[in-house]
């Protein structure tokens, strides 16, 4: 594995749902429960703690005194949660006279083809916050209607009376043909950004053809912004360096990880997915396949001569977003995945997850809802003695408890999660034109070595590899990931 930059201690951090991991580069690591309120802070407790000082509280957490010399590369959860949560900044877009409803048109395909009731994601910018300036550019770039001067000014009045009355916290702008031609668009950006406004531009985060998703990758980034943008800054003190992982597998520096927040989609995965690839590389395995599952989600990546599957479009809770990045299939599948009986009896695992707080009921921090950790517990796959970072001894009678009140079996919340996991990695091999038995697993997270086998043998997969440091492995992908060009 490459070295990342930076020199002295270097320090890798992973903010996942459940737990936060951190490893140096002399092979400490610490694990410390995620804190969903301020993601920082479990970061800052856990640099504590790795450095040197100790255990820290809320009051008593990492500084620049304590962490002279660190340099902390950090792979972070809050944009992806940010999106899915719907907790980004609140956006105006402005476009071209005639496509403010581009955003909400979208294609023709629907989700989910013969499902009549799956409903399209609601756009980020409310109707009220669509703007249109008057002009035009051709398919060539060349100008069909010049920029009309009054309109944009109109449009600058009623952003800043918008931002002065708290309801919009950024502004997207995207142009017809703007990635051909963006002189408009620099123009717009120019006098908005002179007015005092934070702004997107689409050339200047996702430069290429096709509107509707040139426009949603700007308006998720401007989106992001208000959020990334102060979590950034609050955390660049926590060591004498900090890094930032990009959803492409490589480090980019607090100013960058602010000002195109959109790189930041799945972060923490892509960490995960460099590390094993090097592990893939180190024991010639030319084929490979990530299995990475955590509290709260798990990742599924295909890796051919040592090369992560690439992605230059992703979509992210059903939004797309035009960004060069890895190609990690996530599903909502965890050891924090909540089990219940669905209206008709049937027995469904996740999406929603418990997350950090209150956690699985066998953590015993007031969770009463059963989960997959609680079911591995009941049937002795996690030691009940055996004690967790930050958790001490779990509770097995806590989680039998659990799962008796909701009517589910231990035994089948395990069957019904390995077979969402299965198909998660059949959709990155046999979907693909790859045979499972032909690769090998490399499986990691907290949970990935609980469930590796089990999903080895169904999809006929002969080798599984699970490595070193395997609950904390993103953080040592994140850790050696390079600076990213």
């Amino acid at each position: 594995m490459s070295g990342g930059p930076g020199i002295g201690r270097r320090v890798g951090s992973d903010t996942g749902g459940t737990f936060t991991d951190l490893v140096a580069d002399d092979g400490r690591i610490t694990k410390v429960p995620s804190t969903p309120d301020d993601p920082g802070r479990a970061v800052r407790t856990g640099l504590a703690d790795l450095v040197g000082a100790g255990p820290a509280g809320p009051a008593d957490v990492a500084g620049p005194a304590d962490v002279v010399g660190v340099v902390l590369a950090h792979g972070t959860t809050v944009a992806t949660n940010a999106v899915l949560e719907r907790a980004g900044g609140p956006v105006a877009l402005v476009t071209t006279d005639g496509f403010a409803d581009i955003i909400e048109i979208g294609r023709q395909d629907r989700p989910s083809l013969y499902d009549t009731t799956v409903d399209r994601p609601e756009p980020l910018v409310a109707r009220a916050h669509r703007f249109e300036v008057i002009e035009r550019l051709a398919a060539d770039g060349s100008v069909v209607v010049p920029l009309d001067a009054s309109s944009l000014a109109g449009v600058a009045d009623r952003l800043v009376s918008l931002r002065a009355a708290g309801q919009i916290a950024a502004v997207a702008v995207c142009l017809l043909h703007a990635d051909v031609n963006p002189d408009h668009e620099r123009v717009v950006a120019a006098s908005l950004r002179t007015a005092g406004l934070d702004v997107t531009c689409s050339h200047e985060v996702s430069p290429e053809f096709r509107e509707y998703e040139r426009t949603a990758t700007t308006v998720v980034n401007a989106y992001l912004r208000p959020v990334c943008g102060p979590y950034v800054s609050a955390l660049a003190d926590a060591a004498s360096a900090l890094w930032v992982m990009t959803s492409a597998g490589g480090l980019t520096d607090p100013a960058g990880a602010a000002d195109v927040p959109a790189r930041l989609l799945l972060s923490g995965p892509a960490g995960g997915v460099r590390a094993a690839a090097a592990v893939a590389l180190a024991n010639d395995i030319a084929a490979a396949v990530t299995f990475d599952m955590g509290g709260t989600s798990t990742d599924v990546c295909l890796i051919i001569d040592g090369v992560p599957a690439p992605a230059a479009q992703r979509s992210v809770d059903g939004l797309p977003v035009r960004m060069a990045s890895l190609d990690v299939h996530t599903i909502g599948a965890g050891g924090g995945s909540v089990a219940h009986l669905d209206a008709g009896g049937a027995l469904v695992v996740g999406p929603r997850s418990a997350g950090a707080v209150p956690g699985p009921a066998s953590y015993g921090l007031g969770g009463t809802e059963p989960t997959v950790t609680d079911a591995n517990v009941v049937l002795g796959r996690i030691p009940a003695h055996a004690p967790l970072p930050g958790l001490g001894v779990l509770d097995a009678d806590a989680a039998a408890a659990a799962l008796d009140h909701a009517g589910v079996d231990a035994a089948g919340v395990v069957a019904v999660v390995n077979a969402a996991m299965e198909q998660a990695l059949r959709q990155v091999t046999v979907e693909r034109g790859v045979d499972p038995a032909e690769v090998a697993m490399v499986a990691f997270g907290g949970a990935g070595g609980l469930h590796c086998c089990e999903l080895a043998d169904a999809l006929g997969i002969t080798t599984v590899l699970v490595p070193e440091r395997a609950g904390v492995f993103s953080a040592v992908g994140v850790l050696t990931a390079p600076r990213q060009v």
